[in-house]
């Protein structure tokens, strides 16, 4: 019979240290958010945080345009992102 103890510890440990530098590494936290600043396109946004979770854009007539752009990591941190017409001009930060 094989001891499986030590190899099981092993995993669990690798798995713990998985689970926390992918935690640590997300891009949704307070300092990310402080970056954002107004008039920034979305691409610039999206190099400061990523993907975007939700995206919803608008058009309302031919001379107005927003989009209403949220994300999120998983432990509750959001940052929600209002663009009027492809610049930042709202910005919310959320850690729960």
């Amino acid at each position: 019979m094989t001891n499986r103890k030590p190899t099981l510890l092993k995993l669990a440990i690798i798995a713990g240290l998985l689970a926390f530098l992918f935690g640590c590494s997300s891009k949704i936290n307070q300092e990310n958010y402080a970056k954002i600043k107004n008039g920034m396109t979305m691409e610039q946004v999206k190099a400061v945080l990523g993907e975007p979770t939700e995206s919803k854009t608008s058009d309302i007539g031919a001379a107005l345009s927003t989009t209403n752009t949220i994300w999120k990591n998983r432990s509750g941190a959001t940052i929600n992102v209002k663009f009027v017409n492809g610049k930042v001009l709202l910005k919310t930060f959320v850690n729960q």
